[in-house]
């Protein structure tokens, strides 16, 4: 359920506190040492990114993804609303059976979580939560400064690292720590792993697209060139109105752990509203 701390969170939370850990006390400590001005600063930047780390973490696991309320029905002549999302057989608007209500635009069915969510991008059990309209910000955020934070420490691994071996060839000593090598093979796969997961979901922040909707307009391109047809996302509203829809109105807030979500989850602006001169090409 929602909110429980699971196995997966532990083993997040653990790998967070032992590069923490490591990164100050050994790397930097062992380095730059932790009195010098470049040592101080360094923990402090590295300090400051695991503190947001650690928080939007705490967001995207606690915060309810969106919660498609029991009144909700769909207006079909509201004005905010010109497309209507349907079932792909019979073309009746979709309704949740398991939830016993209909579904609003881009909301799905979370197997995991036994409801609906407002535009779900997927369920992650390393938060053990669906990532949606209300915690989409913090899970990207999360991801953002945790490629930062492990690439400040590759780097202070490779110095360091270099560091010690130079003492050791230096002075014929055999005092290389074997946290170097922990630190490596964890750092290594997790900093490849943010980035891939980072650059993925740039990718469908771009497009204004979810998972779920990557995979489905797959399907539906390729319906739509088999009739000759071409297929175009109806939420991809433009680069920055993309980027403003999920990061929020205000540019220098793009960044920042916490910020007002646009609209309600329940509507959504599409390409249909965009007049055609600011249409994406």
């Amino acid at each position: 359920m929602r909110g429980y701390v699971t196995f997966p969170i532990i083993i997040v939370l653990t790998a967070i506190g032992y590069l923490y850990y490591t990164t100050l006390f050994v790397l930097i400590d062992g380095w730059l040492g932790l009195s010098t001005a470049a040592g101080f600063a360094n923990a402090a930047v590295f300090t400051a990114l695991a503190v947001v780390v650690v928080v939007t973490y705490g967001i995207a696991v606690f915060k309810d993804p969106g919660r498609v309320p029991y009144s909700f029905s769909p207006d079909i002549e509201h004005s905010e609303s010109p497309i209507h999302e349907i079932k792909r057989k019979g073309g009746d608007l979709r309704f949740c059976q398991k939830c016993s209500h209909y579904k609003p635009p881009r909301a799905h069915h979370c197997r995991t979580c036994k409801r609906c969510v407002l535009r779900m991008d997927h369920h992650c059990v390393w938060i053990n939560n669906c990532v949606g309209h209300e915690n989409y910000k913090a899970f990207l955020i999360f991801v953002f400064y945790g490629v930062i934070a492990c690439i400040h420490s590759m780097v202070l691994l490779v110095g360091s690292a270099s560091y010690a071996l130079h003492n050791d060839q230096e002075h014929n000593a055999g005092s290389f720590n074997i946290s170097y090598i922990i630190c490596g093979i964890l750092l290594l796969p997790l900093t490849i792993a943010l980035i891939v997961l980072l650059g993925w979901h740039i990718y469908l922040i771009l497009q204004n697209k979810t998972t779920i909707e990557y995979h489905e307009g797959v399907k539906a391109m390729w319906l739509a060139e088999k009739v000759g047809n071409v297929y175009r996302h109806p939420y991809d509203l433009g680069i920055y109105e993309n980027l403003k829809w999920v990061l929020g109105p205000s540019i220098f807030c793009w960044f920042c752990p916490v910020t007002k979500n646009l609209g309600s989850g329940l509507r959504f602006r599409t390409a249909y509203d965009v007049p055609l001169s600011t249409f994406p090409t």
